[in-house]
């Protein structure tokens, strides 16, 4: 037996944002690999083994092995703490409900503009902005996906003098082509026209980048120059109402140095929310 009640618009909208909640909590499980965590395995750091490794490394280098452990650390994956070896986003539940969060706001009150994020490693985070814009039932947006997708530039400390000191160019994890990134958003089914990619340096293809506005600007560029170039390239189309959210911001004195003196070069005073130990992200409110 039913209560014999109709449905109302309010029960409609009620069912919509509890079903849009459902798949948005799974997604986020998958992107970070969360709801797997006992399945993982990594590489053992050697010189973290009890007792001498010489023997041991010799074994290994002889039959081509690999010492693997089991298992990722929640605490980590939750606070962005560790390099997932199979994850699509490496920047933990806390900052990824972070970008959730500000992409509900701006849905909610239809602030205008696109979503983008720069420096996208496997593209876990621009993933998420594309489901939760199916989610959302939007069929207009675009999301914009800026990498180099050769890993990180060898810094320019000449003109760039902040950067000394932080060349990540010859990391290799970081190295994740377009393509790679494309089997991603197509392992979730998000990949379609409205998905975007701007491949090369930022200097080279934001500024020309065929994006109106932007509701939903984020940054991962660790350097001085990347995040200098995508703030001065992208952050005058920002919609007012609309949310930076800055990756490195506690993490890396350079980013932090970029942000701050855009902030002060252009007379920005929005509030600076901390989200966990090294993103922040402010609202843009003129």
């Amino acid at each position: 037996m039913t209560s014999g009640r109709n449905p109302t618009a309010d029960d409609e909208t009620e069912n919509r944002s509890r079903q849009r909640d459902l798949y948005v909590d799974l997604l986020m499980g998958c992107l970070t690999r969360e709801l797997f965590l006992t399945e993982e395995t990594h590489d053992v750091d050697l010189s973290e083994w009890p007792g001498d490794t010489d023997m041991l490394r010799s074994v290994l280098k002889a039959n081509r092995w690999r010492l693997m452990r089991t298992g990722g650390r929640h605490a980590a994956r939750a606070e962005g703490h560790d390099w997932p070896p199979t994850a699509e986003t490496m920047v933990g539940r806390q900052r990824l409900a972070d970008v959730r969060w500000c992409i509900d706001q701006v849905m909610a009150e239809g602030v205008v503009g696109d979503f983008i994020e720069t420096g996208v490693w496997r593209g876990g985070v621009t993933i998420l902005m594309k489901g939760m814009l199916e989610a959302w039932g939007d069929t207009r947006r675009r999301v914009w996906v800026a990498d180099s997708f050769r890993g990180l530039p060898v810094p320019n400390v000449e003109e760039y003098p902040a950067d000394e000191g932080h060349d990540m160019s010859k990391v290799r994890t970081l190295q994740v082509s377009a393509d790679e990134v494309r089997a991603n958003f197509e392992r979730y089914g998000l990949l379609d026209e409205r998905v975007c990619f701007l491949e090369g340096w930022f200097a080279d293809t934001l500024a020309t980048a065929p994006i109106d506005r932007l509701a939903i600007l984020r940054l991962d560029g660790d350097l001085y120059e990347s995040t200098t170039d995508a703030l001065i390239a992208l952050y005058p189309k920002l919609s007012v109402g609309g949310y930076v959210l800055v990756d490195d911001y506690g993490a890396w004195e350079p980013c932090r140095k970029a942000v701050d003196d855009y902030r002060a070069t252009h007379g920005i005073t929005d509030e600076i929310v901390p989200v966990d130990w090294t993103g922040i992200h402010w609202r843009r409110s003129n």
